[in-house]
């Protein structure tokens, strides 16, 4: 009962009430702000999705298909243990056009 009194009190001297001050941490006055905040936003997102489209299309139709030369290094293709599948050779998500074996790519 005391702390609520000197609470009141000290709000009564610093010229304030702890009854009238609004709870919510928005301005007031801005209805419908919040569709002009998300215009531009839109905007951003589908540009920038219609740049990755376009980047997708332009790369997916480029007719040279690039691959380096295969080099036999020692150090690259060290096997302590065989993979414990069938085949024993490839690693889990191997690409036969892509990741070459300890021989060379698969389909030279």
């Amino acid at each position: 009962m005391v702390a609520v009194a000197a609470g009141s009190m000290v709000s009564q001297l610093l010229g304030r009430s702890c009854l009238c001050r609004p709870m919510s941490s928005g301005t007031h006055g801005n209805e419908g702000s919040a569709p002009k905040q998300k215009a531009p936003n839109y905007f951003v997102k589908l540009c920038s999705m219609g740049e990755s489209m376009l980047n997708v299309y332009l790369k997916s139709h480029h007719e040279e298909h690039w691959r380096p030369e295969f080099i036999a290094y020692h150090y690259l293709h060290i096997r302590s243990r065989p993979f414990p599948w069938e085949d024993r050779n490839p690693p889990v998500f191997h690409t036969p056009h892509v990741n070459p074996l300890p021989t060379g790519y698969e389909d030279e």
